[in-house]
């Protein structure tokens, strides 16, 4: 098996230039179907069989080589703080993720979080039917996702992340038996949300939070169950606002349409807003984009993948931290 598993270690002089590429990809997405990009970093392409062992590996980039050289032959990074991702249906949500993840953990001048990222084509939605009810279909996904679990694990994975909103409706299945840290993005988001300490707008009631998907029922699932078990109350558009309104507007916006589709999600969104919720997630990569990032509808929304990427990185931040204090009590104990 061939996977297409990118191990990048960043320092903070190459941050900015990545941020950059990764913005242009946002445009180059939408018209081609393989985006790739170039970024000083270190690099190295792996080929694993179907256990998720190495048997291969060969430097793509970067002038690293000596600090792969000094890791373990099972594991190509060591960082206690090393963050594992599971690409998606999106190519384009993981890549958004890995600037978020990049630029929002070395703004403050400190070192990118080292993470390596494992890609899934397979479950491109033009290739694998990801929507489909059947079970062995769902099974085949499972299995497929799970390896890419343990392949990050024994490329030196401290924690996984899977910044896809229809992979995490598998999310028990695919940790099942991991030992490391594994965030689901409905329970980041829910935590958030009740730190936030919202208020419900109608007396009497609870705090409700509106859902927008693409996906009728696999991509809410992971935030629904999340949101209701801390006690919120999640609000979902009715039949006639999905066929006429919400679906329509991703039609406009396929058919370049952009006014048409800004002004029919905007519908959308007042149409929950209308129905007391504090906030409405967008859980759907096309319906992040349609609208402006001026457009002051934003913010009564949220990405669940800004969710997510903070979570990631406070938990890298004290992930080191950590290492930090052990290797020094060491130190003073010898």
């Amino acid at each position: 098996m061939f996977d297409g598993g990118l191990t990048m270690s960043f320092h903070k002089v190459n941050c900015p230039p990545v941020v950059g590429n990764l913005s242009k990809i946002r445009s180059q997405c939408r018209t081609r179907p393989n985006p790739c990009f170039a970024v000083q970093m270190s690099s190295t392409l792996v080929q694993t069989d179907e256990n998720g062992d190495f048997y291969e590996s060969k430097k793509i980039s970067g002038s690293s080589s000596t600090e792969l050289k000094s890791q373990p032959q099972n594991s190509l990074l060591s960082q206690a703080n090393t963050v594992g991702i599971i690409g998606g249906v999106s190519v384009l949500s993981t890549l958004i993720f890995l600037e978020k993840l990049v630029w929002w953990s070395s703004r403050n001048g400190e070192e990118c979080v080292p993470f390596v990222v494992c890609s899934e084509p397979a479950l491109d939605g033009g290739r694998r039917p990801v929507h489909s009810s059947e079970v062995n279909g769902e099974h085949i996904i499972i299995q497929n996702l799970r390896q890419k679990r343990i392949f990050l694990e024994k490329s030196g994975a401290r924690c996984i992340v899977m910044p896809c909103h229809i992979s995490n409706a598998w999310h028990d299945e695919i940790s099942e038996s991991c030992s490391l840290p594994f965030f689901h993005i409905g329970d980041c988001v829910a935590r958030e949300l009740k730190e936030a300490k919202l208020k419900p707008l109608d007396a009497g009631s609870s705090v409700r939070i509106g859902v927008l998907s693409t996906c009728e029922t696999i991509a809410v699932a992971p935030y629904q169950q999340k949101l209701q078990n801390q006690g919120f109350e999640v609000v979902l558009p009715d039949k006639e606002t999905r066929e006429h309104i919400l679906m329509p507007a991703v039609e406009s916006w396929n058919q370049r349409d952009i006014e048409g589709a800004r002004n029919l999600l905007r519908i959308a969104i007042q149409v929950l807003l209308i129905r007391a919720v504090n906030i409405v997630i967008l859980a759907s990569d096309v319906l992040q984009n349609i609208l402006p990032r001026e457009d002051p509808l934003l913010k009564k929304c949220m990405d669940p993948m800004d969710a997510l990427a903070r979570t990631t990185i406070k938990w890298a931040k004290s992930a080191k931290k950590g290492f930090i204090i052990s290797a020094l009590k060491q130190q003073s104990g010898s």
